[in-house]
């Protein structure tokens, strides 16, 4: 019924903590395929140990990938009606895979979505695309990160993960998001998160950690949804435009208060773009109390 889809890549101290998490799980038809991303160290071996002694668990060796080859290298062996994701160092409550599959059945949705121990809200919502895509920016309940989420496999499979670059949640996400009648949120903690300096998000975390590169793959990335969220939902542009600003704010404060020195034309770009917007941001009714003094501080 479910495929759960995992990569892991050299995380030998931390991929049998994953792999337990699922297979505790209390909804027990689903099938659990780890790809290898070319692991240097025994993590490959350590997870072909577990698919030994359990027939749900399928290996794939794969030569080193970014992080969206490996997961469509996971989507193309796939073949349950429902798509699920765990990083290898992150874990699920036992009961992950059955609170998001009756989310969704009992909704008749498309996506289901639950807590994580560091957004954790008693609240359930039952969304539009439109309304769900909000929320995401908001990042108030849940944020890009494809764990925590449940799909109907048709939706994935219209999709596929770019094999460039380092981060591909903020490039497929929104797009996947786009697609469905109905989104049910229900924000119960069931997953978490592990926070740590070889995360590939740690600079999320430590902002010391940003670079140009980093930067300039997220600013790339926001502009090509502001457009393509703004053609497909009008009436929300105002919306998807400030989000793209907010970023934007949020990262020259870093920048300039952390003296980040290795972002100097990125810094400058944004600058500009926020002085061109700047009665648009200050007056669009979406802009925060912080966000505008931040403006004041370090942009007019």
């Amino acid at each position: 019924m479910i495929s759960v889809l995992m990569l892991t890549y050299n995380r030998h101290a931390l991929v049998g903590r994953a792999v337990e998490s699922v297979l505790a799980q209390t909804f027990r038809d689903f099938e659990y395929i780890i790809v290898d991303n070319g692991s240097t160290d025994n993590s490959g071996a350590i997870v072909d140990e577990y698919a030994k002694r359990d027939s749900r668990i399928r290996v794939i060796h794969r030569e080193r990938g970014n992080i969206g080859s490996g997961r469509n290298a996971a989507l193309d062996a796939a073949g349950g009606e429902y798509i699920a994701f765990i990083d290898d160092d992150d874990w699920c409550e036992p009961d992950f895979l059955e609170f998001l599959y009756n989310l969704a059945v009992d909704n008749y949705a498309e996506v289901a979505i639950c807590g994580a121990t560091d957004k954790a809200f008693d609240e359930k919502l039952i969304m539009t695309a439109e309304k769900a895509l909000i929320e995401l920016m908001w990042r108030k309940r849940y944020n890009m990160a494809f764990p925590t989420k449940l799909f109907k496999a048709e939706m994935v499979e219209k999709l596929r993960f770019p094999e460039e670059g380092a981060y591909d949640d903020i490039a497929l996400m929104y797009r996947l998001l786009a697609l469905p009648k109905r989104v049910a949120y229900h924000g119960l903690p069931k997953y978490t998160f592990y926070r740590h300096e070889t995360n590939n998000s740690a600079w999320t975390t430590d902002h010391t950690l940003l670079n140009a590169e980093t930067l300039d793959e997220y600013l790339h990335a926001y502009r090509e949804r502001t457009e393509w969220l703004s053609d497909l939902f009008p009436n929300s542009a105002a919306a998807f435009r400030y989000f793209e600003w907010s970023f934007m704010i949020s990262m020259v404060e870093k920048i300039i208060r952390l003296k980040i020195s290795n972002c100097d034309g990125q810094l400058a770009d944004m600058v500009s773009e926020l002085q061109k917007y700047r009665s648009d941001f200050m007056n669009g009714g979406f802009a925060l109390d912080f966000e505008k003094e931040w403006m004041n501080t370090y942009v007019l």
